[in-house]
């Protein structure tokens, strides 16, 4: 259990450092290009993929180089959240973003649904339902367009981390080895990222890329302590998937109200409670 905390931590820390990051002049996306430098690195060392005898010819390239440009804009849409939302109803819809991974799985991978599974769906599209309306009904001195921004970048978290994760298990079931496509993912995620800041001309300041850093570190250890939690729990894959998406939420529900002095309201509260009915539903359902 102490591996689901410790990823479910570092989870929340990411949003807190992203965050933070916005508030003192930080370059966010200068820090997510950076982060996936680190990532690639780190993902090399810890997993040790077999680089040297990959198939160029039987290597999906086309899904490496999708999902190298879908994170690093999901992560800059994650960041854009934490500011015109906030970290509590961010951190809700990322984690209800299993509910569009496991109606993708119904679809299109013929996953076979039980009552739990469809009770755990249906609470969790209420819940995103009531964030965003709490979202678009927040206090009536806020700027309109800056809540419309907030409800756009909710949504883009909640079916953008849903499209990363049907990515990747449809990259499973074309049989590339899970370490093999990590490595390779965060490397094109970080060649694509400084492209694009070379094409934009960035203002490069040192102190994103030390921040990058430390948000790649934390970033890693979020996957690899999840991963190393599945492992080790191989016979209890509910305990995992409930365990963190529950810790991710509640962290991040701690982190808003005492660090960010965020705001829960009624309906928000709502959407968290209805929120970790449907992980606890789904966690069951496993």
């Amino acid at each position: 259990m102490e591996l689901i905390f410790s990823a479910a931590l570092c989870s929340v820390l990411v949003s807190i450092l992203l965050k933070f990051a916005k508030q003192k002049g930080f370059d966010a996306l200068q820090m997510i290009a950076w982060n996936y430098a680190i990532a690639s690195v780190f993902s090399y060392l810890w997993f040790k993929p077999d680089l040297a005898h990959i198939s160029v010819s039987q290597t999906p390239w086309w899904l490496i180089v999708v999902l190298g440009m879908v994170l690093p804009s999901i992560f800059l849409c994650l960041a854009k959240s934490l500011h015109t939302a906030g970290i509590v109803k961010t951190e809700i819809a990322q984690r209800l973003s299993v509910v569009l991974s496991l109606l993708a799985a119904y679809f299109l991978f013929q996953e076979q649904f039980n009552q739990l599974k469809m009770l755990g769906i249906g609470l969790g599209i209420i819940a995103v339902l009531c964030i965003i309306f709490s979202q678009t009904n927040s206090s009536q001195d806020s700027n309109s367009s800056l809540d419309r921004k907030g409800v756009m970048y909710l949504l883009s978290v909640w079916v953008g981390y849903a499209v990363v994760d049907i990515l990747l298990k449809y990259t499973t079931s074309l049989g590339l080895q899970f370490p093999v496509t990590l490595t390779l993912m965060f490397f094109c995620s970080f060649m694509l990222s400084i492209a694009y800041l070379l094409f934009r001309k960035a203002d490069w300041n040192i102190k994103n890329i030390f921040a990058g850093f430390v948000l790649g570190l934390l970033n890693f250890a979020n996957i690899a302590l999840y991963v190393k939690a599945h492992i080790l729990l191989k016979d209890s894959p509910a305990i995992v998937f409930a365990g963190m998406n529950i810790l991710v939420v509640l962290f991040g529900v701690i982190a808003g109200l005492i660090i960010f002095k965020e705001k829960l309201k009624v309906i928000t509260a709502l959407g968290l409670v209805l929120g970790l009915g449907g992980v606890v539903c789904l966690g069951l359902a496993i």
